[in-house]
């Protein structure tokens, strides 16, 4: 083996990329945060909402997601600990901006999933837990919020299983719990690690270590908290599920841990263990199969896309995962859905808002590239002639639509340039309704709060007030069928028939009865929930 391929081969093996999932305030970025703290990539962490300081979370860039304290589109951060190269996706945990999580996890190779204690799970963690699970990814839990007052461990554990449907084993136990919260126990070490904190999270926390058994631990943590401790590790010892890596790495059990990222209790035990666990790069499957990260030919996909990053620059950045392959700065690439060669002229990788141009990268990183307007969600890049595609990524349901006007007639252009990139986004799905003489265009989102986030990027990325007038349409169905009539399909009267982007026929249902009626009348006819892009 060449010293050139070894070096390759290396660079695969110390890549990790994992998206962080939960539902919202359960502390998803500031854990984040504390993240990159150990890494190194920053100095001090501030409190994601701290009105004082007036400080945001690294991850959270969009102005409306400072002034509401909120992560309302998906970030991208690299940084390198103990000789990993970390690709973490921090992921909206607002429920109306679910869908850009979905097609974030289609780029990662698992999840950490963070619950806090006190609420445990929660709706949209249900959801977003069962995207992992179709996906078949790694499943990490981190239990946090440990220094308040929260529900038993023991509870915790019960209610992931029961709700989730997944096994868990604890990594490491609690020892104590809000104000009593001391440390845990780790349990692959066998030793306690008691949190020493001096500094209120905003650096690495001190740990005083050793064996369950030594007498200074009784002392430290007085003969109440001691005796529960050896009791709640027998009975995990006896009763619990046992490790099995085959089982974590197929997403049927999750590594459970217990912590507290505001104050780094817990945080460092967490990422190395995690780290250690799971696993590089993985093969994905394509039109030619399962494709080897490993293999020299690159390839990789297009999962989000995202304009006006830079608001001095007005660019448009497309968000590559690299799944196989080296990639390299200036290299060209057929483009495989129009079959057009590209140059990648000026690769970035991100922290957040702050992004460096890089010259090479490997499987599993998350690259920038400058999208001119030509690329789509889903779309494949390939080095070579193959033609290989990577399984589409869905469009999901809007759940909440609405007409959508410029307000001035004279700024048209603006408006349509804005609605047409921001429907490339994702982040608004966009209808249009056939043969009616003018056009009028109706917007689909998965959650309200995004009506909100589009008038806001529409009025300050293009210039345009608009007016939006809700529709009490609350279904979606995408229509397959071989020739489809409009005037022949037989419809309730509350439902309308509109085209998505690639002109296919879409109906827009106000309850299920009348889905059910369309159904009926029409037998030849498939209604789907979730559409792929062509």
């Amino acid at each position: 083996m060449s010293e050139q391929t070894t070096s390759f081969i290396n660079e695969v093996n110390r890549r990790r990329t994992f998206a962080i999932i939960s539902h919202p305030d359960a502390g998803k970025t500031t854990l984040t945060e504390k993240f990159l703290l150990y890494g190194g990539a920053i100095r001090l962490a501030g409190s994601v909402k701290s009105r004082r300081s007036q400080k945001h979370a690294v991850s959270d860039w969009m102005e409306i997601e400072k002034q509401r304290g909120i992560s309302v589109t998906s970030s991208v951060l690299q940084f390198d600990y103990s000789g990993y190269c970390i690709n973490i996706l921090d992921t909206p945990g607002h429920q109306d901006f679910s869908e850009d999580t979905y097609r974030t996890l289609m780029a990662a190779d698992s999840a950490v999933m963070v619950i806090d204690c006190a609420k445990g799970v929660e709706d949209q963690t249900k959801k977003l837990f069962h995207v992992c699970k179709m996906r078949g990814i790694p499943i990490f839990t981190f239990i946090n919020k440990m220094d308040r007052m929260g529900k038993d461990p023991f509870e915790l554990m019960e209610e992931v299983e029961s709700v989730l449907g997944i096994r868990s084993y604890p990594v490491n136990w609690p020892i104590g719990a809000g104000r009593d919260f001391k440390g845990v126990y780790n349990r692959q070490k066998k030793q306690i690690e008691l949190f020493k904190d001096s500094n209120h999270g905003q650096s690495q926390g001190n740990v005083i270590s050793g064996d369950i058994n030594d007498p200074k631990f009784n002392e430290l943590l007085g003969e109440t908290l001691h005796s529960q401790l050896l009791s709640d590790i027998e009975l995990l010892d006896m009763a619990g599920d046992e490790f099995d890596m085959e089982k974590i790495l197929s997403g049927e059990l999750t590594p459970t841990f217990f912590g507290s990222a505001l104050t780094n209790f817990g945080v460092e035990p967490f990422l190395e263990s995690f780290l250690e666990m799971t696993t590089p790069p993985t093969p994905r499957q394509s039109s030619n199969g399962l494709i080897d990260p490993k293999t020299d030919n690159f390839t990789g996909f297009i999962f989000k896309i995202q304009a006006n990053m830079d608001p001095t620059h007005r660019d448009r950045i497309a968000f590559l995962r690299i799944c196989s392959g080296k990639f390299e700065k200036g290299m060209s690439v057929n483009h495989v859905q129009v079959n057009k060669k590209v140059r990648l002229a000026q690769p970035q990788q991100f922290m957040a808002q702050d992004r460096v141009i890089v010259d090479e990268a490997y499987p599993g990183d998350i690259i920038g590239i400058h999208d001119p307007g030509i690329f789509r969600i889903g779309d494949t890049l390939c080095a070579d002639n193959s033609k290989t595609k990577y399984e589409g990524i869905p469009l999901f349901a809007p759940e909440h639509f609405a007409k959508i006007f410029a307000k001035n007639s004279l700024k048209r252009k603006q408006f349509q340039k804005g609605i047409t990139q921001l429907a490339e986004e994702g982040s608004i799905q966009v209808f249009r309704r056939p043969n009616i003489g003018i056009e009028e265009l109706i917007v689909g989102v998965v959650g309200s709060l995004q009506f909100e986030v589009l008038e806001y990027r529409l009025k300050n990325e293009y210039g345009v007030d608009v007016i939006m007038e809700r529709t009490p349409y609350r279904y979606i169905r995408w229509v397959e069928m071989e020739a489809f009539n409009p005037s022949k399909f037989s419809v309730t009267m509350d439902t309308m028939i509109v085209e998505d982007e690639d002109s296919h026929p879409v109906l827009l249902f106000q309850n299920e009865w009348s889905i059910n009626m369309v159904k009926e009348r029409n037998e030849t006819a498939v209604l789907k929930e979730i559409s792929f892009r062509k």
